[in-house]
């Protein structure tokens, strides 16, 4: 049984796909509200802040992925994701359950340093602390030898379908759309972006080779980093159009934030997108050469022919 736990997002329905194509039928999606991506699912409704439906939900399973995204919203951060990822860990040591940690970038530097496994935890805000502590909770319990976990980590998201991120709805939805794409900051800074599908196989292999655990890992990207300008540039081939595009500039979201919230809470990641953001997933390419990373002209093909 491997069991995908915050199951229903673009990157957990994914992970579930390969999964179920590549290595077991076994699988059990869980979340408050689960639904079936394959006929042969089993489903379990447990909310992942309580322990007991928590130990439930992992009972049974030899891998346990967790996937679980919350709204961007601080104070939702700070309730919830350190007493998920206690009963989580707590879950998977009673019932000896390997954990794959689906993690963001949000507690590195927001500096154009590159970024490796061992890059030191430096959080900008408060979603970025979160993200760092929860993290090392799992990291120390893994160093315990209370559970045998690893870390899969990924930047920004980009991505077919239902993808949630800045640079889907800001740039390519709106291009999509027909309408003008906004830039947060800087259209000429270097992006690390990773193609949802691709985050997903990689997620999946690394949970199904015995010697990735008890490490970190960067999910594979391009490494032929693409400027937001590129990246429209390539858009406007793929469409036959001339896209312009408009930048936002810091002063706008600083201003923004007083009156609509969800400015204010992408405020504390605007440095990333200031300065080329590297995200270094050689690790990753050197183990698993032949991985087929999806290069960002697909990528943007995919999205906008779709």
């Amino acid at each position: 049984m491997q069991t995908v736990l915050g199951a229903g997002g673009p990157i957990a329905d994914e992970l579930v796909n390969e999964l179920h194509r590549t290595y077991t039928k076994d699988i059990r999606l869980v979340s408050r509200k689960p639904a079936r991506v394959n006929d042969t699912d089993e489903l379990v409704a447990a909310d992942l802040t309580d322990a007991e439906a928590t130990r439930r939900a992992v009972a049974g399973s030899e891998i346990a992925y967790l996937t679980v995204g919350l709204p961007l919203d601080s104070q939702l951060w700070e309730r919830q994701f350190p007493v998920i990822m206690r009963n989580v860990i707590d879950a998977c040591a009673e019932h000896g359950t390997k954990l794959v940690f689906f993690d963001n970038t949000y507690m590195y530097p927001g500096t154009s340093k590159p970024q490796i496994e061992s890059t030191a935890f430096a959080p900008g805000g408060r979603k970025g602390r979160v993200r760092g502590e929860i993290a090392t909770m799992l990291l120390e319990a893994m160093q315990a030898g209370r559970v045998q976990g690893l870390v899969g980590r990924a930047p920004e998201f980009y991505g077919p379908g239902s993808t949630k991120s800045y640079t889907n709805s800001l740039v390519f939805d709106r291009i999509k759309a027909g309408k003008r794409p906004l830039v947060p900051v800087n259209a000429h800074t270097k992006r690390s972006l990773i193609w949802t599908p691709d985050a997903s196989r990689a997620l999946a292999l690394l949970g199904n080779t015995p010697d990735a655990y008890n490490q970190t890992w960067h999910l594979p990207v391009d490494p032929n980093r693409q400027s937001y300008a590129q990246l429209i540039e390539i858009a406007g081939e793929v469409t036959g159009r001339t896209i312009g595009y408009t930048v936002l500039p810091m002063f706008a979201f600083r201003l923004g934030r007083r009156f609509v919230t969800t400015l204010g809470e992408m405020y504390e990641l605007l440095g990333r997108y200031r300065d080329d953001n590297i995200f270094d997933s050689a690790k990753f390419a050197t183990r698993f050469p032949d991985f087929q990373v999806t290069t960002y002209r697909e990528g943007v093909e995919q999205i906008l022919t779709d």
